[in-house]
């Protein structure tokens, strides 16, 4: 049975992912890519499914772990009657085949090891086969191969691979499994000690480009890891930035809401740009800018909500019958059908996102400026339509309100580029747009009763998202209908003071079940706090948000407040970004297009009432 989710760490080399467990189990890896499908997914199921556990032979949960500095290089203790030793796990940088190196140092004593080695390609559902070659193991099934390679003797067993040994103090015993396309020649094994020193250094001159500046020293750490974490969650050839690298871990302990999250969705585009380029990693901002802008290309009516990794468009979802699912939470499902809906607010959240990156200096040109007009052209007809918003509800379309505002930031973005830029464009038609989509999410979206904007139009329901409302300059914080709605959000969607995205048993979700607290939701809302002058109220949430980190500093999707559990996708990139951002909006530093939003709200551009 898998650990609990907190209780794992990840590895990455900016191709794919690891989860590494504080028994020492790696349960999930997707071999050779973030999407592909799992080698190791007793995640969602048991040691059957795939696993490799490296630990001592007594067994148990390590006594202490840590991250290498600035890296995704961890460390995991175990303390033993004999003695202390030490699991080195990581995964090389190489750009070539994946790796996964994990090297045993003996600490203190005689500690006697156990490692066990059970391969499952295609998500725990295929044995491989299995053969020595050259004193090395090589495991083939269909198109993958997979090579172990260690000093230690090895010992088939119950179709598992099992190494025992002894590892002395100042001893260090390597393991490297590397894959392969099973058609070609087995790659160059890599040297896992000149490896490690590679792959330390890697990391740490890429964070030597960070340029952020706190007061708080945990603060600035958790920020130094969030980032961390962005960096690893992206595909490096591409520039894509995924979600999440897992799939199926319950938005509810024994749920059915289980997606894939190993895609990369547009509507995150501006926050991840925010975060990177408000800490300095502009290559990062322009190559995630790059996928954004290959991935959107073509007829705007067919603009989707997330794409593959590569900019694939289609994720056909399905259930694999064969994983019970983390703690029987299932289905398990790879792929989403959420790929297919329409959700207005994708079109303003890529306007804004590429309004961002055009003001930080991020610009491809007027190819970029004639897919923003044709995406505005769609825009124009299409602002009316209800759709399934942000939050890829699978009920009804309604008009949802943030849908709305982010429709009205699209034209508003467009507007700002024709008059701060000298690009040519229709601006008088699209003020006319703007100020229209303004005009009827107030009339429309707003409770005047209860001064609070709602979830769509003709709810009494709330929306988590209401609260980006100031923040793309639709109204400024100090409007009493912003500061209405921000105390009426944390006032009826907060759970011990987390925040929900919204109220599941309103059934406009159309989904059965719960689900735990929202992370980035809760970041949101701090923001807002601060925005709206309540500062000590904002950095008490912060530091309550950074509480809920796991001891390696990594956050999930969710967190069920009556289990006190991570629960969702983890490390969730949507968490961390929110983290980095809500740090720098703290700390006093705001991204390149905060105060362009800020003065067109003061003069009415987008702060005007209705």
């Amino acid at each position: 049975m898998a650990l609990r989710i907190e209780d794992y760490g990840v590895l990455g080399d900016l191709q794919t992912a690891a989860l590494v467990g504080r028994d020492g189990s790696i349960d999930w890896l997707c071999l050779p890519r973030f999407d592909s499908p799992a080698c190791f997914a007793a995640l969602l199921g048991d040691e059957r499914h795939g696993m490799w556990r490296l630990a001592p032979a007594a067994g148990g949960l390590a006594a202490r772990r840590r991250y290498r500095g600035d890296s995704l290089v961890l460390e995991t203790e175990w303390d033993t009657p004999g003695g202390t030793v030490r699991v080195i796990d990581f995964m090389p940088h190489r750009g070539e085949s994946p790796d996964v190196v994990r090297i045993v140092e003996g600490v203190s004593g005689r500690v006697a090891m156990h490692g066990e080695l059970r391969l499952r390609l295609d998500y725990g559902s295929v044995v491989p086969w299995v053969r020595r070659v050259d004193g090395d193991l090589a495991a083939v099934a269909g198109p993958d191969a997979l090579w172990l390679a260690t000093p230690v003797p090895l010992e088939g067993r119950d179709f598992a691979t099992v190494a025992d040994f002894t590892v002395a103090a100042g001893e260090r015993v390597p393991f490297v499994l590397t894959h392969s396309p099973s058609h070609l020649p087995r790659p160059e094994p890599v040297d896992a000690e000149r490896a490690l020193a590679e792959t330390e250094a890697m990391w740490a001159g890429w964070m030597s480009g960070l340029d952020f500046s706190c007061g708080n020293e945990r603060w600035h750490e958790a920020v130094r890891r969030s980032l961390v974490v962005l960096k690893g969650l992206t595909y490096e050839p591409t520039g894509g930035i995924l979600a999440a690298a897992t799939t199926s871990l319950p938005e509810q302990l024994g749920g059915s809401r289980n997606w894939d999250y190993r895609y990369c969705w547009l509507r995150d585009a501006t926050f991840t740009l925010q975060a990177l380029l408000g800490t300095g990693f502009v290559a990062e901002a322009a190559a995630w800018r790059e996928w954004l802008l290959r991935a959107v290309a073509g007829d705007p009516a067919e603009l989707q909500i997330m794409y593959g990794i590569d900019g694939t468009r289609r994720l056909p979802e399905a259930e694999l019958g064969w994983l019970p699912g983390y703690e029987g939470a299932s289905p398990v499902r790879v792929g989403n059908l959420a790929a297919g809906q329409f959700q207005l607010d994708v079109w303003g959240e890529v306007l804004d996102g590429l309004h961002l990156s055009r003001s930080a200096g991020i610009d491809a040109g007027e190819p970029a400026w004639r897919l923003q007009r044709a995406l505005l052209d769609f825009l124009e007809g299409a602002w009316r339509e209800p759709d399934s918003s942000l939050w890829e509800v699978r009920g009804d379309p309604r008009h949802f309100v943030h849908s709305k505002v982010m429709a009205w930031a699209g034209l508003d973005r467009a507007v700002q580029a024709v008059e701060r830029f000298g690009l040519d464009g229709p601006v008088e038609r699209w003020k006319r747009v703007r100020e229209e989509i303004h005009a009827d999410v107030c009339r429309h979206g707003f409770d005047a009763g209860r001064g609070t904007f709602t979830q769509h139009y003709g709810s009494a329901g709330l929306d988590a998202a209401l609260l980006l409302i100031p923040q793309v300059g639709f109204l400024p914080f100090d409007d009493p209908r912003v500061v209405g709605t921000v105390r009426a959000v944390q006032r009826e969607l907060c759970e011990d003071g987390l925040l929900l995205r919204y109220r599941t048993e309103d059934g406009v979700d159309g989904l059965p079940g719960d689900e735990g607290a929202f992370l980035a939701c809760t970041f949101w809302l701090a923001d807002a706090l601060l925005g709206i002058g309540e500062t000590a109220e904002a950095v008490g949430l912060f530091e309550r948000l950074l509480d809920l980190r796991n001891d390696l500093g990594l956050l999930a999707e969710e967190y069920d407040v009556r289990h006190g559990r991570q629960v969702g996708n983890t490390p969730q990139a949507f968490s961390h970004v929110g983290l980095v951002n809500t740090a720098r909006h703290l700390a006093g530093t705001h991204p390149a297009d905060l105060e362009p939003r800020r003065r067109s709200a003061e003069r009415g551009v987008g702060g005007r009432r209705a």
